[in-house]
């Protein structure tokens, strides 16, 4: 993970793929450029729940609109010549990539049915759908428009590029690095204005400013700014935690992981995963009443354990649960080490690859401290709760572009898919039952 230097350029192309120029850029007018660099961050949206139609050039909706009162008079289906089925296709190419440059079939399949339910004349005859034929055309359009971002080194397509797999991996399928959990920004480009030196060098002034006392905004600027250089570190590099920490400290707290979850998928994560634990609270402990076998009895006796007192304690036996239910071991969730003596503990940390840990001392309902541990470092103490502690192991598996834990996989999953609703239309079979039963 090498980076160095400064430099405040604008328009040209250096060797590497970066936006330079031999123009230097007034710092006054850089001041609000720290701002607009925001803008590549979220030039992204989430997929719509609905795809909207673009409209088209105005020759070829012209066409559209002609074949549109031949249906409606007699029913007769249009058959676009290939300008104007390729004038379509490059349409609804620039709506789909507002969202995202890998899309799933089903992704495809909505922009197909979306596009035939705008303009009923282009259905297909003799296909079951009636979309079929433009469902393929749009796949292959998005995968030939990949092939032209990956020559002008769009850093989303190249870091899949065999160029890019460690030695001696170098097969296609290893270690392809697309989004895969809903991620909207997931290997974004650098800023227009900005170099790999250039936020390299914002990052190590971010070094010094995470230290300071009451420099919280100046922070968040710079993390802002410097999103695009550590999502490229992170998914090109595979960084170890230790060595990401050492470069960029400012991340392993509350309120920047809140936000990276933010930049990455455009939701928020804190405030969203808590309320929608709330929300679903009642029937989740219907689900875990109804529940048989030895499962079934930890299942209520976590249950008996919840008080209307403490919305914490509530929102921790659900999470409990909801392993219990997933069919997975909460120790594999949250260890608890109860006094037992810092060396003793530090140990057992060091062989904890994922997990969350509570210390407690003997008699003591309020624990000493709670923290999440990655590849066994302590990266975040002193939480408020073992909620909170797994909602920052979320938005860390996000901002760290982990995977989840093996032992923990289908309950991340719930969580992910369920409650923070990001990918939700793909799901394993535990994850689609849990679903459909929670939502009957």
């Amino acid at each position: 993970m090498q980076r160095d230097e400064s430099a405040w350029m604008v328009t040209g192309v250096s060797p590497s793929g970066s936006v330079t120029s031999s123009l230097s850029v007034d710092t006054d007018v850089l001041s609000s450029d720290v701002l607009s660099s925001s803008e590549s961050i979220s030039s992204r949206s989430s997929w719509p729940a609905v795809f909207q139609v673009p409209r088209f050039s105005y020759d070829a909706e012209l066409k559209l609109t002609q074949a549109a009162v031949a249906y409606l008079k007699d029913g007769t289906l249009f058959s676009p010549d290939p300008k104007l089925k390729s004038d379509v296709l490059d349409g609804l190419l620039q709506e789909i990539v507002k969202y995202k440059i890998y899309i799933t079939g089903k992704q495809a399949d909505q922009v197909a049915q979306s596009l035939i339910k705008r303009h009923p004349c282009l259905a297909e005859r003799g296909s079951d759908t009636g979309y079929g034929g433009w469902k393929t055309s749009i796949k292959y359009k998005v995968s030939n428009y990949r092939s032209q971002l990956k020559k002008i080194g769009c850093p989303e397509v190249t870091v899949n590029a065999l160029k890019n797999k460690p030695e001696g991996k170098q097969s296609p399928a290893f270690g392809v690095k697309k989004a895969k959990r809903a991620e909207v920004n997931f290997c974004p480009a650098y800023p227009a204005t900005e170099t790999e030196e250039s936020l390299d060098a914002t990052r190590k002034a971010l070094l010094l400013d995470s230290k300071r006392k009451n420099n919280r905004e100046a922070v968040r600027i710079q993390m802002e700014k410097t999103f695009a250089l550590r999502r490229q570190e992170v998914v090109r590099d595979t960084p170890m935690v230790a060595d990401f920490m050492a470069r960029w400290p400012a991340l392993f707290e509350v309120t920047e992981i809140n936000a990276e979850f933010k930049r990455i998928t455009t939701v928020p994560l804190q405030s969203k995963f808590l309320s929608q634990i709330d929300l679903h609270s009642d029937n989740l402990i219907k689900l875990f009443r109804k529940r048989g076998g030895q499962i079934g009895k930890s299942l209520q006796a976590t249950i008996e354990k919840m008080t209307d007192c403490d919305i914490d304690a509530g929102r921790e036996c659900l999470l409990k649960g909801l392993c219990m239910y997933m069919g997975e071991d909460p120790e594999n969730l949250v260890q608890e080490y109860v006094g037992i003596d810092e060396v003793d503990v530090s140990k057992l940390i060091d062989d904890t690859t994922v997990g969350i840990y509570v210390l407690r001392e003997h008699g003591s309902s309020e624990p000493e401290d709670i923290g999440v541990v990655l590849e066994g470092l302590k990266v975040l103490t002193d939480l408020d709760s073992i909620p909170s502690a797994v909602t920052m192991m979320l938005g860390l598996m996000y901002a760290l572009n982990l995977r989840y834990p093996p032992d923990l996989r289908y309950t991340f999953e719930a969580l992910q898919k369920i409650f923070m609703e990001l990918d939700e239309g793909k799901l394993s079979n535990k994850v689609a039952l849990l679903k459909n039963r929670l939502f009957q």
